[in-house]
């Protein structure tokens, strides 16, 4: 089922009646996000910037977000190497409901979060994004900095967007790849480099009105192979996907379209291999986990289960032209999220 209606047209994303003109993906934010245009209760309204940077020993995640009645501010720290480790410090605020004033486009401006113990912030300008954060007690008593440039020349991104068959809820997600990271992370006397050479940063931009109950599947990945940045993102499992989905491949600052991808997740445990397999035999591969990220979370209204992956990617991938890249051995992750909220 090739369901792939590219948007091309600048126009607003919602209409009068607060719901989504023309669902679809682009290559980039065509379509703009206004959250005064939206219909439904502001305690609905999710808004977050989420940054991935990673590489083959270590990585950091950032997120800042506001769900209306719940923010989110976390980090993570991820180590690969030896005996995997990792630690997710998440600071939770009541009822933001807009207070933290998200930008309305990824292209511009700050986003950021400040209280005694956390202040992130994450600055673009000029074909940069740049990510700071001191949080005091991060894990252990002991404290957590960074200070990472990502580098986002002129490239195509993922962008969707996803109506649900429920009135006024919507998904507008852009999704950013293979932009090469510098700087470090600093925690517990060790110093984590990061090096543009070999190094990406991920954006997972988000903005819309959910529906209460939703599980989804999500990986994503980039590497240098032969000299070009290549990187993926899959993923499905909610809201009315007719119209596309979000899998492409990243060749050289180019989106390459793919059709489904399914997530093979073995019973046994996420720990062992999966397989990732497409409907089009674009995506063609195996995974191998290194660490599970697991995180439970249960407030009776509020009910998070997430399981993101970190391993090895193997296998092929297939551009529009037909060129077939070989995946060996590339650091990603790929999840699997139930949340109620």
């Amino acid at each position: 089922m090739g369901r792939n209606h590219e948007v091309t047209n600048r126009q607003l994303l919602l209409d009068e009646q607060g719901e989504l003109r023309e669902p679809g993906w682009s290559r980039s934010l065509v379509q703009q996000y206004d959250r005064s245009m939206i219909k439904a209760p502001k305690f609905r309204i999710k808004e977050w910037d989420y940054y991935l940077v990673l590489n083959d020993k270590f990585a950091g995640a950032f997120t800042i977000s506001d769900d209306g009645y719940i923010g989110l501010q976390s980090v993570s720290l991820l180590s690969f190497d030896g005996e995997p480790w990792e630690h997710t410090e998440t600071v939770l605020n009541a009822f933001p409901m807009g207070k933290l004033k998200l930008p309305s486009d990824s292209s511009s401006g700050i986003t950021e979060y400040s209280d005694k113990r956390l202040q992130m912030k994450f600055a673009v300008e000029d074909g940069t994004r740049h990510i700071t954060c001191a949080f005091d007690r991060f894990y252990e008593g002991k404290p957590f900095s960074c200070d990472i440039v990502l580098q986002q020349p002129e490239m195509d991104s993922m962008v969707i967007a996803t109506p649900w068959d429920k009135k006024h809820a919507f998904y507008y997600n852009q999704k950013i790849n293979c932009m090469r990271a510098s700087g470090y992370m600093e925690y517990d006397g060790v110093r984590y480099e990061f090096d543009p050479e070999t190094d990406f940063g991920t954006l997972d931009w988000g903005r819309g009105v959910w529906t209460y109950d939703n599980t989804w599947f999500w990986g994503s990945g980039n590497a240098d192979i032969n000299g070009n940045a290549f990187g993926f993102n899959i993923g499905y499992g909610f809201g009315n996907t007719k119209a596309a989905s979000e899998n492409v491949l990243f060749y050289n600052s180019v989106v390459h379209k793919l059709d489904d991808i399914t997530f093979c997740i073995p019973e046994s445990g996420y720990m062992d291999p999966w397989k990732f397999t497409s409907s089009d035999g674009r995506f063609e591969t195996e995974f191998t986990p290194v660490l599970d990220r697991a995180a439970k979370l249960d407030f009776k209204l509020l009910v998070s289960d997430q399981h993101q992956v970190f391993g090895r990617m193997n296998g092929k991938a297939v551009l529009d032209d037909g060129t077939e890249i070989q995946i060996k051995d590339v650091m990603c992750f790929a999840e699997k999220v139930h949340n109620r909220y």
